[in-house]
């Protein structure tokens, strides 16, 4: 079985770490993917995709990339599911990094074009 999903785009805010109460780090980014075609009006439409990065991962890109910088993201697929208030079920799908790539940033850190792994 095979769960690995690879994604390069902008991110839509600054990335904000913070700390669980077990003392993990963690951030959540969307990162902003243009689709590879036009839609029927003739533009190209854009999928925000929610990703959760964790400790040195969080910690990194937190430090280095801001928004509307460029990362490359590795990482799985996790799902989940919750009741609302009425009853009905809904859904969740967010990628759960396990490598960044900085592929482009206002900052000039020699880490800024380095990959990041878990």
């Amino acid at each position: 079985m095979l769960n690995q999903i690879v994604i390069a785009g902008r991110l839509t805010s600054d990335p904000v770490m913070e700390e669980t109460e077990d003392g993990k780090k963690v951030s959540s980014i969307v990162v902003a993917v243009p689709r590879s075609y036009k839609n029927v009006d003739g533009t190209y439409d854009t999928d925000f995709i929610k990703c959760t990065l964790w400790n040195g991962i969080a910690e990194s890109t937190s430090e280095y990339c801001k928004k509307g910088d460029i990362v490359g993201v590795k990482g799985r697929i996790q799902t989940g599911s919750y009741e609302t208030e009425e009853g009905d079920k809904k859904y969740t799908m967010n990628v759960v990094a396990e490598k960044i790539s900085f592929l482009s940033s206002s900052k000039s850190h020699e880490k800024d074009k380095e990959d990041m792994e878990v």
